[in-house]
C-alpha cells in the first residue's frame, strides 16, 4: 500500500518528461493527498506494547 504514492510520483516525473505538466501536477498532488491519508492512518494508531 506504501508503495502507491511512490508509483505516483514516478508517474509524474515520466508525465513532465514527457512534457504533459498540468497532468504532472494533478498526479504529484495526488501523491501528496495520498501520502499524507497514509500517514494519518499510520500515526493515529495504538500501539500494542506490553512489558
Amino acid at each position: 500500500m506504501m508503495v502507491l504514492p511512490f508509483i505516483g510520483l514516478a508517474a509524474a516525473v515520466a508525465t513532465i518528461l514527457a512534457g504533459r505538466r498540468g497532468l504532472a501536477v494533478g498526479l504529484w498532488l495526488a501523491s501528496l493527498i495520498g501520502t499524507l491519508a497514509l500517514f494519518a492512518a499510520h500515526a493515529t494508531d495504538t500501539l500494542q506494547l506490553s512489558f
